[in-house]
């Protein structure tokens, strides 16, 4: 099909505290769009304050959908989000407007555009050798053990990312091959929309970590502590291995309330935490193609955007 025939969609993607949603809701107050929310941590219904969810004034004023879709004890895959969005994308597109796709959860994007990869499901004897083995040795020495199989893999990943380690090495033993080499083998389905892919990138990193940690401090203002405590008196199941509570910022703060530490430290964690998950936004960014970069740090950012997307409407 001749891309020029194909309906637009917008992606705006971004690290976490870049100024999406603000950017998102004021395109949607100016043009034709609806939004979609890209973010595995606002599907979770009551992680509000942790998640730095859009207030309930801001999402009367600027709907976004898939937000607060599942209670914390359920699990949300990425083929769920594709299904999902490409229905919600049809029926935003079926009543004349455009979706804008808005979030930092990069792995939807990329599942979104290119399809799904046939990654093997969980082999529970494999993930115990590759837990004993970590007993042994210890996570670092595990993620040197997956640089030498899938590099680029291990590039994206901290060494004590245990949980993205682990799935990447048990993905290796089990197919004999790299997650990467499996993730390039998409489906081949890919998104039928002529897309604009706009990232919000920051100029300066130093002052995106003065961001995070002023909103991880209005987070602790605004009784984050209080909602988990509510969360694991609502749902006792909840734990620190639980999807929802490895969010950032959940699983220091049920570390806090077991007295593994003291308030100081469950800020340092949940800073350093956060400034971490924005490192891997910015590096997953930088592996995607055709983007247009929008320094989120600049003051022009709303109206160098606006224009950006009006053209690219005119366009179709």
């Amino acid at each position: 099909m001749n891309l020029t025939t194909l309906p637009p969609a917008i992606f705006l993607m971004g690290p976490t505290a870049s100024g999406k949603t603000d950017l998102a809701v004021s395109l949607y107050k100016k043009l034709p769009i609806e939004l979609i929310s890209v973010d595995s941590a606002l599907v979770y219904q009551e992680m509000n304050i942790g998640t730095a969810k859009p207030s309930v004034e801001v999402l009367a004023e600027a709907p976004h959908a898939l937000i607060d879709i599942i209670p914390p004890t359920e699990v949300y895959s990425a083929s769920q989000f594709r299904n999902d969005a490409l229905r919600l994308m049809a029926d935003i597109t079926a009543r004349g407007r455009i979706p804008l796709l808005v979030g930092g959860t990069m792995l939807y994007f990329k599942a979104l555009e290119e399809g799904l990869s046939q990654l093997p499901e969980a082999d529970a004897d494999v993930r115990q050798k590759i837990e004993q083995e970590a007993l042994e040795l210890g996570w670092p020495a595990m993620h040197a053990k997956l640089a030498l199989v899938d590099p680029e893999s291990a590039a994206r990943l901290q060494p004590n990312d245990v949980q993205r380690i682990e799935r990447a090495l048990e993905v290796y033993r089990i197919t004999g091959r790299s997650m990467t080499s499996l993730h390039q083998a998409t489906s081949g389905d890919a998104l039928p929309y002529r897309l604009l892919k706009i990232a919000l990138v920051p100029s300066d990193r130093k002052v995106l970590h003065e961001r995070i940690a002023i909103r991880f401090d209005q987070m602790l203002a605004d009784r984050f502590i209080h909602e988990v405590k509510a969360l694991v008196k609502k749902y006792p199941a909840l734990t620190s291995d639980s999807t929802s509570m490895r969010c950032v910022g959940y699983r220091q703060a049920l570390e806090y309330l077991a007295g593994v530490y003291n308030q100081d430290e469950l800020r340092d964690r949940g800073i350093f935490a956060t400034r971490q998950l924005a490192k891997r936004q910015l590096t997953w960014l930088r592996s995607m193609e055709g983007l247009q970069q929008v320094d989120c740090l600049n003051a022009q950012m709303h109206e160098d955007v606006l224009n950006t997307v009006i053209t690219f409407i005119k366009g179709q």
